[in-house]
């Protein structure tokens, strides 16, 4: 597994992530890179994470055997339309997008006749961090990566872009679109969204000051995602409102009993809640649900 020439399509931290393992992997020979911000691909180009950059997304993908869309998924519809006019037959197309359905439906749109070469992907390797200056070659290892492949691909290509994620570190799984958007909604965009949530909230009181410096773990551990690409995150709440919604009505029916509970002076339930999650957590932790 091997490819002359690969295409990287936003070089922030999972784009260049991505192609600087494959580069320490050695499964490339050149990665042309393609983004927004000159300083970004200034730095991208210095750190070694891409070997040129180039004008736009066609003159980037024109020749690679590889392409690797890792934009926020907002700008997926002009990325893919641009794809489809330089990709070469045989070339697999695949992305980073953390959203599935709305990814899928712009690929058939925008690639068209060219949309069994698409490989949908989802590395779930995120960090707070962004741009080139938060790549790490190692960021993938041991994490999972959720493949949604579509009915047109081709059997060999599905098993490449398989295989070499595996090469990359990352434990291979696949999911239907529809599954995935579920599950993430739950376990990633929920989670964003409350910590984006609280720190507004505390930042917008008249006592902001006083409560952040008071602020310790707890507040660090919880709030960590809120550092995460605004534009990003803002997208992905967007592509995936409808799941995301139902996953958010359920935690307000949670809260409310817990609220209940408070304003009843249920100590026994609150413990009770309190150990079940903290059981759960534990399992989590040690890999029971793997």
């Amino acid at each position: 597994m091997f490819f002359e020439r690969v295409a990287v399509i936003g070089v922030g931290l999972i784009g260049g992530s991505f192609s600087l393992a494959l580069k320490e992997k050695k499964l490339c020979g050149h990665v042309a890179g393609v983004g927004r911000s000159p300083a970004n691909m200034k730095l991208a180009l210095e750190r070694g994470l891409i070997d040129s950059i180039e004008a736009d997304v066609a003159a980037a993908v024109r020749g690679a055997d590889l392409v690797m869309i890792a934009t926020p998924v907002a700008q997926f519809s002009p990325v893919m339309k641009a794809v489809e006019t330089a990709l070469k037959p045989g070339a697999i197309v695949s992305d980073a997008g953390s959203t599935k359905r709305d990814v899928v439906a712009t690929a058939r749109a925008g690639l068209g006749a060219k949309i069994a070469q698409f490989v949908p992907a989802h590395p779930i390797a995120g960090a707070e961090h962004s741009g080139a200056a938060a790549a790490n070659a190692q960021l993938f290892r041991d994490r999972r990566l959720v493949l949604t492949p579509l009915d047109e691909n081709n059997k060999q290509d599905i098993e490449t872009v398989a295989a070499l994620w595996s090469a990359l570190g990352a434990r291979v799984s696949r999911m239907t679109p529809e599954e995935h958007d579920q599950v993430f909604a739950a376990v990633s965009h929920l989670p964003h969204l409350l910590a984006y949530a609280l720190v507004n909230d505390i930042s917008k009181r008249p006592n902001s000051a006083q409560l952040f410096s008071y602020a310790a773990g707890g507040f660090r551990d919880f709030t960590r995602v809120a550092s995460s690409h605004p534009e990003m995150w803002r997208d992905i709440c967007m592509a995936n409102r409808d799941d995301l919604l139902h996953e958010l009505h359920l935690y307000e029916k949670k809260l409310k009993a817990i609220t209940q509970m408070l304003e009843t002076s249920n100590a026994v339930a609150l413990e009770k809640l309190f150990a079940e999650a903290r059981a759960a957590r534990e399992k989590w932790l040690n890999g029971d649900y793997e």
